[in-house]
Order: structure tokens, then C-alpha cells, then sequence
């Protein structure tokens, strides 16, 4: 937990078991948590749950490690205008909302996907269609809010900006769906690549004004904290250890400790989790919200890669964002 009370995660692989993933959290220092349900590049979802959930979820009770985050498979794409993979994509984050619910879960967290051409319009329409379906499908998940992630920009990504994200919302509500049950996700990364300068405390402060203008802060439910390796508005999603990359340590402060996000949880994806940098970075995100100065990096910090869960790309953003 961050000095401010804030709760602060990792996202941690379950692959070498469920419970020690949940003592890595605690030895972390982590206060929350992210993870994948099942493989998240692969359509097929397992069909009975781990056997290890129940002590999982009892060790992050003992631990008062939460929210539990659960990241829908990357292959997800609600705005897709091909009939096959739009409803697989209905069927497996509906399933993704359940599975959530036996684990203990708040939240599931969904790239908004792309409209692969037919235009935001038309991925904005059926991007509704599919929530409307999803939520259905997962009526008796409602405790479970599905949490749409804003996209860095490249190819025909939706959500990149935020009067793209209150566009999504608007349509949403309006059709009559529980506001109750979603709500947004900013990936410090991802506002880099679409242009927001957050590299500073300023810029920092006029983005949260603009999404409480358009969206309302209180549909902001997560956010991802990471730094970038390449330029503001590159429409680049890398992400970077904190305070390592091009953001850097003065936004990256003020998102940590700005006065009108007590009530969100911050996750880590930052390179190299599995190689002991899922500590290095909780620390220097520590250090930033106590107003300590970072430490340098080693120069072998820069030669890991992103391994978030297995199965998973070496960086997530290698994904098609054309998909």
C-alpha cells in the first residue's frame, strides 16, 4: 500500500502456482492485484475452475490483498464487425465476468478493441451491442465491473482519446445500461502514445480535468502505471520501468498522489516481472509517492521484456491492433 493508502499492484503470473503468486504480491509489497484467468492469447477458456482458487482467494484475504483484477484475453474485440469473432469475443469476456466472480474478483479489465476499418461510428455501435450482450450473458456477475482500457492510437484502435471514451459512454447509457457495471481504465503508456503530455505535473492535472469534465471521475476505476520507451503522440505502446522511460518520474509523482484518485487502483506492467523487476518498480513507485528520488537504473533493466502471464507476449502492445 502506497503512504498516501492508496492501493497499489503488480499484474503477476499464476503459472507457477496461485498461492505463491499471492505471496509474491505480499512480499512485494503489493496491496492488490492483477492476473490472468487463463491463457490470454488463446480463444479456448478452461471449463472447470483451478483447483488452487479457494486457498488463492483465502491467502489474499489473510494477506488484505485487493481489488482482484482479472485482464480478458487480448484477442477480445467487442467492436469487431466480423460476425465469428464478435460473438466469440461476447462468449469469452461474458465468460471472463463469471470466472471473475468465483474469483473474488471487482474487476475485469478489456482493451476496447478496433473497428477495423468500418469507421469509430460503426465500432462505437457495435462496441455497444456487444456490452449490452455481455452484460446479459453475466447478469449473475453483477458484483464484477468490466473496466474498458484506453488504446495508445496505431491502426484503427478505438478509445486512444478521451472524448473518444465519453463517446462510448454517452451510447452506452443512453441504450439504458447500469453505468454501475463498467467503467474505464487509463494506461499511463497508452495516454503517452496518443499525444497526452503527462510527463509533468501540469499535464497530469489537465487530463484528470478533462476526464472528469467528460467522463466523470467516478468511472474511473484503474489505472495501469507505466513509463514508455518511445515519444509523446508516437501512437508507440512499450512500456518501460518507472521512471526509466520517456513520462518520467514528475507525472508519473503526480498521478500516484493527486488528490482526486484516492478511490483508484494502480497496477504495474512494467518490463522484466518475473525477474525480480515486479519489486524494483513497486519500490519506485513507493519512493515517488513519499516524494523520494529514484534511484538509477541498472543498464541490464533495459535488455528485459514484458512477461506478463503465460502465454503472453513478450510486449503486450505486439498484439494486432488491427485485430
Amino acid at each position: 500500500m502506497l503512504p498516501n493508502g492508496r492501493r497499489l499492484g503488480a499484474h503477476l503470473p499464476l503459472g507457477n502456482g496461485m498461492v505463491k503468486a499471492a505471496d509474491r504480491a505480499a512480499e512485494i509489497g503489493a496491496s492488490t492485484i492483477q492476473v490472468f484467468s487463463d491463457n490470454p492469447t488463446s480463444w479456448r477458456r478452461r471449463h472447470l475452475p483451478p483447483r488452487e482458487l479457494p486457498a488463492f482467494r483465502e491467502r489474499l484475504a489473510e494477506l488484505d490483498i485487493a481489488p482482484i483484477t482479472i485482464h480478458a484475453p487480448y484477442l477480445v474485440n467487442l467492436a469487431n464487425p466480423d460476425p465469428d469473432m464478435f460473438e466469440r469475443s461476447v462468449q469469452v469476456l461474458a465468460n471472463e465476468l463469471r470466472v471473475a466472480a468465483t474469483y473474488g474478483a471487482r474487476y475485469v479489465n478489456v482493451h476496447i478493441g478496433s473497428h477495423r476499418g468500418v469507421g469509430e461510428t460503426a465500432g462505437t455501435g457495435r462496441l455497444i451491442v456487444g456490452l449490452t450482450r455481455v452484460l446479459e450473458l453475466a447478469a449473475d456477475a453483477s458484483d464484477v465491473v468490466l473496466v474498458f482500457e484506453n488504446g495508445a492510437g496505431a491502426g484503427f484502435g478505438m478509445g486512444a482519446r478521451i472524448e473518444n471514451l465519453a463517446r462510448i459512454d454517452l451510447a452506452a447509457t443512453a441504450t439504458g445500461l447500469d453505468p454501475d457495471r463498467f467503467g474505464y481504465c487509463l494506461d499511463t503508456a497508452h495516454l503517452w502514445g496518443a499525444g497526452y503530455p503527462i510527463g509533468d505535473a501540469a499535464g497530469v492535472d489537465d487530463l484528470i480535468r478533462t476526464f472528469d469534465e467528460q467522463v466523470g471521475l467516478d468511472r474511473l476505476r484503474i489505472i495501469h502505471l507505466n513509463d514508455s520507451r518511445f515519444a509523446c503522440g508516437s501512437l508507440m505502446d512499450r512500456h518501460e520501468h518507472i521512471g526509466g522511460g520517456q513520462i518520467g518520474v514528475e507525472g508519473l509523482a503526480r498521478l500516484v498522489t493527486h488528490p482526486r484518485l484516492d478511490h483508484v487502483a494502480y497496477y504495474l506492467e512494467t518490463p522484466g516481472m518475473e525477474a525480480g523487476y515486479d519489486a524494483v518498480n513497486l519500490a519506485r513507485v513507493e519512493d515517488l509517492a513519499a516524494g523520494r528520488p529514484l534511484a538509477p537504473l541498472p543498464p541490464e533493466a533495459f535488455e528485459v521484456k514484458s512477461t506478463r502471464g503465460r502465454s503472453a507476449p513478450a510486449d503486450h502492445d505486439d498484439v494486432d491492433p488491427d485485430r
